[in-house]
């Protein structure tokens, strides 16, 4: 047994009081910002609100599961480890970072599914690998040139199975910029600019999730 001090039901109760003052904070600075939509400060007070809104909705939910073993049926979004958004609201660009994990778990039906598109492009050339027991010996790096090169991620994504893939996980951020991108600004590092506090959503999968009984965190 653990001898971290429990939570009790007043601390419970206190918790859930704090929300509802959070949610009545939150709905007067929109209601503010509405009669007063030109307010220098008007945003700023939103999403303060906001922020206090989210951070007193985890504290309630988080007592209310160590002391009844209950959860609250909605989920205030947030960033990754809890950071809070604080790009602009109406964004003049957005960035959509992704990442899909795969295992290659047929290396002779990848190498052949490649060799399949390479004898289409007689500009591919020799995919260069050895058909014998033991194995692809060459030509994985070439092959997998060829079919990213080829096919979309989406259409690889879906049809993972028939290129001797396995997914694992996956995940897709949404961030905002205050302007489009200069052509070719960010190609040298392409996820150098990810700023956590610019993250507008994010859409995760694992098998972790599935474990834990949830699908996603979005």
């Amino acid at each position: 047994m653990s001898d971290a001090v429990q939570p009790t039901a007043a601390e419970v109760r206190a918790a859930a009081d704090a929300l509802k003052a959070a949610i009545d904070r939150h709905l007067a600075a929109i209601e503010g910002r509405t009669a007063a939509p030109e307010a220098a400060d008007a945003d700023a007070a939103v999403f303060a609100a906001f922020n206090e809104l989210a951070a007193a909705g985890e504290v309630y939910d988080e007592l209310l599961y160590d002391v009844y073993d209950e959860v609250t049926p909605f989920e205030v979004p947030s960033t990754e480890n809890g950071v809070p958004y604080e790009g602009p609201e109406v964004p003049e660009a957005l960035s959509v970072f992704i990442r899909r994990d795969y295992t290659v778990v047929d290396p002779r039906r990848l190498l052949a599914q490649a060799q399949r598109v390479a004898d289409l492009d007689p500009e591919a050339g020799d995919l260069g690998f050895a058909d014998n027991d033991e194995g692809p010996a060459r030509g994985m790096q070439p092959a997998l040139g060829v079919l990213f090169g080829e096919f979309d991620p989406d259409e690889l994504a879906s049809r993972h199975k028939e290129f001797g893939l396995e997914e694992g996980d996956a995940t897709l951020w949404v961030t905002a910029g205050d302007e489009p991108a200069e052509p070719g600004e960010w190609l040298a590092a392409p996820f150098d600019s990810v700023d956590p506090e610019r993250v507008v959503c994010r859409f995760d999968i694992s098998e972790a999730f599935e474990e834990d009984g949830l699908d996603s965190v979005g």
